[in-house]
């Protein structure tokens, strides 16, 4: 165990959060956001107020970054919101001229962490991904949001370094149950992937990372330190509530990483991952249905949760039994 400072500065902070964990259908999407201070101020709320709002009815002239389900309803409204704070993030983080294609954004996951194209092509659906986005959101007011939030960002000395998701289709996932036999080991597996490579690419820096805590588990340092070789971990506090760890390497790469249950309240780059896992299971699932729908015209679209997957399955297996792929690639094992 090291006696790491605390008093050390951490140049970058990040959230991971995770988006589909409980469904039938459709994929896992984890959401990964990291912030670059080249000043004294934090990426938060204050620090981002004249272009970021956690009140979902300022969406007129905010992005609304809070946990995802309260910026996402299943209205136009809801989606547009959703898609405006993705997209926004998702180019600051890259300084793009232009706002991605759907596939674009669902394989362009960091360090090679998102899907390959045989992965999504084993699941036809994905090619149904829209060709240009936005498709909810009015492109101008997009634009002016985006334009706002770079202005916002450089004033509060803050640099958007990573804003994407990591979309795990149900043929990897349920490869990854068989490998694991559990659901939670699964989550961790594609979770701490994530964390080793902002670690690696922030961790010279010093790296604050803040997962979204997922069920009962409070005790986090040895898999910490399996997932860094030759690292030290402290642990700096273990509760119901949070746990919280500090870790060097032996490059001298840092990170305080905390594991917080409801995260994307306190966190907001938690809370930015919270949307843009969202945002891309939405349009996964929204390519999923208009696949499905020239297929089985009868068959009401699903959002995937297991009440109403079991209905979608019933429905299209009773009326065209002939469009359903192979089960690995459709239902997940667990």
């Amino acid at each position: 165990m090291s006696a790491q400072g605390d008093a050390e500065a951490f140049a970058v902070r990040a959230g991971i959060d995770e988006a589909g964990y409980g469904p039938m259908l459709g994929p896992l999407v984890l959401g990964v956001s990291a912030f670059r201070s080249t000043a004294t101020a934090l990426p938060d709320w204050t620090g981002l107020a004249a272009a970021v709002s956690d009140d979902p009815k300022r969406d007129a002239e905010r992005l609304v970054v809070t946990d995802s389900k309260k910026v996402f309803t299943r209205n136009p409204r809801g989606f547009a919101r959703l898609e405006s704070t993705a997209l926004a993030f998702w180019r600051a983080a890259r300084g793009a001229d232009a706002w991605p294609s759907g596939r674009a954004l669902v394989t362009g996951a960091p360090a090679n962490l998102g899907p390959t194209d045989a992965a999504l092509d084993a699941h036809p659906w994905y090619r149904e991904l829209p060709d240009a986005l936005p498709t909810g959101a009015d492109p101008e007011r997009l634009g002016a949001a985006y334009r706002g939030l770079e202005r916002t960002l450089g004033d509060a000395g803050l640099e958007v370094v990573e804003a994407a998701p990591v979309v795990v289709p149900v043929g990897s996932l349920n490869a990854s149950f068989d490998a694991t036999g559990n659901k939670a080991a699964t989550l961790w597996s594609y979770g701490s992937r994530v964390a080793l490579d902002l670690f690696l690419r922030f961790g010279a820096e010093g790296l604050e990372l803040v997962f979204d805590r997922l069920g009962g588990r409070a005790r986090y340092g040895r898999a910490l330190s399996d997932l860094i070789p030759f690292s030290e971990v402290r642990v700096l506090g273990e509760s119901n509530q949070a746990s919280r760890y500090a870790v060097r390497d032996a490059e001298g790469r840092r990170m305080r990483v905390s594991f917080v249950q409801k995260g994307d309240a306190t966190s907001l780059p938690v809370a930015l991952a919270s949307c843009l896992a969202k945002y891309a299971r939405e349009l996964s699932m929204d390519a999923f249905n208009a696949h499905f729908r020239s297929r089985c015209p009868g068959v009401s679209p699903t959002a995937g949760y297991v009440t109403d997957a079991r209905r979608w399955l019933d429905e299209v297996r009773r009326d065209v039994p002939d469009a359903l792929p192979g089960r690995d690639v459709l239902v997940r094992k667990r």
